[in-house]
This record gives structure tokens, sequence and C-alpha cells, in this order.
């Protein structure tokens, strides 16, 4: 089915139908869980789910939060439209691999979007996003 959502790698294809990378740069709920053992028995005390929720409402500042639930409103909308002609990879801004990322493409603000380690666009506006991602993926089918 076009639409379904990539859940992991082995969807990502390679040679020119691989799908358009749009990597995302954002600062993002953090969650911190106990080891393997100790999950196992919070899952079964029923405490877990409502203690996981909290922490993620609580991980970033109000208007962090908003912006996230922007971003991910938006994703959800890409997948619908593109389904597996993209593949979509958040990055924490404040992870190592977000540092790192910000380095390679020069990004201080956040959210950035990368589109195909080609195009870097910063900030909310992602309307001026949609058509490098439709570009590149027109690209692809051409």
């Amino acid at each position: 089915m076009e639409n379904d959502v990539p859940s992991d790698r082995r969807y990502e294809r390679r040679g020119p139908n691989r799908p358009v990378r749009v990597e995302i740069l954002a600062y993002a709920p953090t969650v911190f869980y106990h080891c393997q053992h100790c999950e196992l028995v919070w899952q079964h005390t029923g405490f877990s789910d409502a203690v996981r929720r909290e922490e993620a409402r609580q991980s970033l500042p109000p208007d962090l939060r908003e912006e996230f639930q922007r971003l991910s409103t938006w994703v959800h909308s890409l997948w619908m439209r593109y389904g597996r002609r993209i593949r979509v990879n958040v990055v924490d801004a404040a992870s190592l691999e977000g540092v790192w990322k910000s380095f390679r493409y020069r990004v201080r603000k956040y959210p950035a979007i990368v589109v195909d380690r080609q195009e870097v666009h910063v900030g909310s506006d992602f309307d001026v996003v949609e058509p490098m991602i439709e570009r590149h993926v027109a690209e692809r089918t051409s």
C-alpha cells in the first residue's frame, strides 16, 4: 500500500528509485527508561504508561512542545501524501547525533529540515520545504 509508513530500514531502497531522505533536526521530547528487567516490572504494575506520558509531556517547555506537535502533524501529512517515496528521520537537536548533523549542515537554529542531504531550510514554515521535497520526489520518479 502506497501510504504505509515505513517502520524500519528494510524499506530503504537503493538506486534511482530510492526514497527521498528528509532529515529533521528539532528539539524533541526525551524520555529515559530503566534497565530491561526493571522496565518489565514497571510494565506489569500498570504505572509505566502514565509515567512515560507525563515524562514526555514535561520534557519540553510549552512553546517547544507546541512546535514539536506542529512538526509531528506535518511529518504525518508528508507520509500520507508520499508514502514510501520519502524517508523521514527526526533527530533531537540536543543529542550527539543532532549536534553532529548541526555541524555537518551548518545549522544553528531549529527546526531545520534537510532534503536529500542537499537543501537545508531552517524554520517552521513547512510550506517552503514542500516544493523542495516534491521536486526531489519528481526527479526520482521520472
